[in-house]
């Protein structure tokens, strides 16, 4: 059987970490649950779990149960395991050699441990680019592929890790696609929160993205809206141009070439068309739009993140409120 090498981290900004290698062990938290040793079953497991964690989500409860499992089933004694020290940037590297125990007194509240033989000591800097995004996984515990390992394995020996003659050690290119997974998830993310407003909520995002733009708006009151939602314009009366007027649609649904007209139908010369639609466009009312003679433009989900990241800064508080998000820095 292969040996297995585990990753755990060693709490939140790994303030642990100096006890794990003082004391020789390693250990996970979930506090309201008491000692594992009698639960010999997954089933047995999820009772307890669901005792003291009896009003979790799904989505947690399962990612919990796996991480739970893994450390009181799946490790075994003999299997490697790693932690990180981010003061020093090193990782420890050991060998664990005991079955799960519970220490009620454990720092932190970090009672579910197994001791663990530390055999030295792993600079990141000596890693390659795919084991650093590896080992840079934000789960309290997982199992490293067996790429990662090897790489661990080989410069636990001394030796050095010897790259393929077409890829050079620093490059950058298994970083950038990171960087491009990571805003394409974020972006999936934020979609997926404001398909959870409701049409009001919407109708509000929209108008506070118009003046994160540098406009002033009107918005309609609720009910029938007679295809005017929000007008948009320098002076906030809709007497100044440009005049914007928007119809915002938030509905599964696309929308097709007959409301598209409806719109049109009841805008001027001197007008300025936004239809919003989380539902997309049909492929006629994306033509009705190129073929209109007053200038619209059609913006779906898609699109409405994209400016409300575009614009997120200059929002005001209540537009930031419907959509929360965090800044997050890379390297250039």
């Amino acid at each position: 059987m292969k040996e297995r090498m585990w990753f755990v981290h060693a709490g939140l900004n790994a303030f642990l970490v100096r006890d794990f290698e003082e004391k020789g062990y390693v250990a996970i938290g979930w506090t309201e649950i008491k000692d594992l040793s009698a639960a010999s079953t997954k089933r047995e497991l999820e009772k307890i779990y669901e005792q003291a964690y009896a009003n979790e989500k799904q989505g947690k409860k399962n990612l919990d149960l796996g991480m739970l499992h893994r450390f009181r089933f799946d490790m075994k004694t003999g299997d490697k395991v790693l932690t990180y020290n981010p003061e020093f940037r090193h990782y420890l590297i050991g060998e664990i050699t005991s079955d799960y125990k519970y220490m009620s007194d454990s720092p932190g509240d970090f009672n579910h441990i197994r001791e663990v033989d530390w055999k030295g000591k792993i600079s990141r800097n000596d890693l390659s680019v795919q084991t650093r995004n590896t080992v840079g996984a934000i789960m309290t515990l997982f199992l490293l592929n067996d790429a990662a390992a090897n790489e661990f394995r080989i410069l636990l020996s001394g030796k050095k890790v010897v790259l393929p003659d077409n890829v050079e050690p620093e490059k950058d290119t298994e970083l950038d696609e990171l960087r491009k997974e990571t805003i394409e998830k974020s972006l999936e993310f934020l979609k997926d929160r404001m398909q959870k407003l409701d049409w009001e909520e919407m109708q509000e995002l929209v108008a506070g993205i118009l003046r994160a733009m540098g406009y002033k708006t009107s918005v309609a009151s609720p009910g029938p809206d007679r295809g005017r939602d929000i007008i948009a314009s320098p002076d906030g009366l809709g007497l100044e141009q440009p005049r914007i007027r928007v119809e915002v649609k938030h509905r599964n649904e696309t929308v097709g070439a007959p409301l598209l007209r409806s719109f049109l139908g009841g805008l001027r010369q001197s007008d300025r068309g936004l239809y919003v639609s989380t539902g997309g466009f049909t492929k006629e009312a994306r033509y009705e739009a190129d073929r209109s003679t007053v200038p619209v433009t059609l913006i779906d989900i898609d699109g409405l993140a994209q400016l409300l990241i575009k614009n997120y800064d200059t929002a005001d508080t209540e537009t930031k409120a419907l959509v929360p998000l965090v800044k997050i820095y890379w390297p250039a």
